[in-house]
């Protein structure tokens, strides 16, 4: 516990003043071709839900264009997602701008991966429980699938973390990311370059039994 509440913020603050210099410069490379291609703005900025599921603004760097169809509503991912932001997905340079979301203290660098605000009302108690934790740039279900687990596995893994949170524990994540990275996989769901919509825990439909024949009207007939 004394590792979550003390040590594990003071190593957040100094590995990211570690990284600073060569995170800019990677990140102002991967702003500029951002910029070229697919214009202004060069970030993502959406509200995800941090420690105890309160609500702050992650940054990324946009791998998507702006784009509608005629109802003005925004096209599937797969259409709107670049060729190049494929690539800057696939080297993770989009996770870059995150960096100062651990410096503000809404984020670490190990952790669940944060996820929209809007699934805050949709979580059972179980999975809620991700939200003890601060939630990182990479963790636990990330180096285990990534998006190409189901939710169900996810959480799991969330909650799996949250259980055993160490030092050694975020030593072998780090480890794991870094392979990752080099050898990247999990980035889609399927066939889809995203994971689809956390919908949350929809009670099964009720079985429909249908009438059994009446072995007397059988005989009968």
């Amino acid at each position: 516990m004394s590792y979550r509440i003390y040590w594990k913020t003071a190593i957040d603050f100094t590995a990211v003043m570690l990284m600073l210099p060569l995170a800019l410069m990677v990140g102002l490379c991967v702003a500029a071709v951002v910029c070229l291609t697919m214009g202004r703005p060069v970030l993502f900025r959406q509200e995800r839900a941090g420690l105890g599921g309160c609500v702050f603004t992650l940054l990324k760097f946009r791998t998507m264009r702006d784009a509608n169809d005629r109802d003005g509503k925004p096209l599937p991912d797969e259409e709107r997602l670049t060729r190049v932001g494929q690539w800057i997905r696939k080297l993770s340079l989009d996770e870059i701008p995150q960096l100062w979301n651990v410096l503000r203290g809404d984020m670490s660098l190990i952790g669940p991966r944060p996820l929209p605000s809007k699934y805050l009302p949709r979580y059972s108690a179980e999975q809620n429980r991700r939200h003890e934790v601060k939630p990182g740039i990479t963790g636990w279900a990330q180096v285990n699938g990534r998006n190409a687990i189901a939710w169900d596995e996810k959480f799991r893994l969330d909650i799996c973390y949250v259980d055993n949170a160490s030092l050694a524990f975020d030593i072998k994540i780090l480890w794991k990311t870094i392979l990752t990275v080099l050898i990247p996989s999990g980035i889609g769901h399927g066939d889809e370059p995203t994971m689809h919509e956390f919908m949350g825990n929809l009670p099964a439909e009720p079985s429909i039994e249908l009438p059994q024949p009446d072995p007397n009207e059988r005989r009968a007939a």
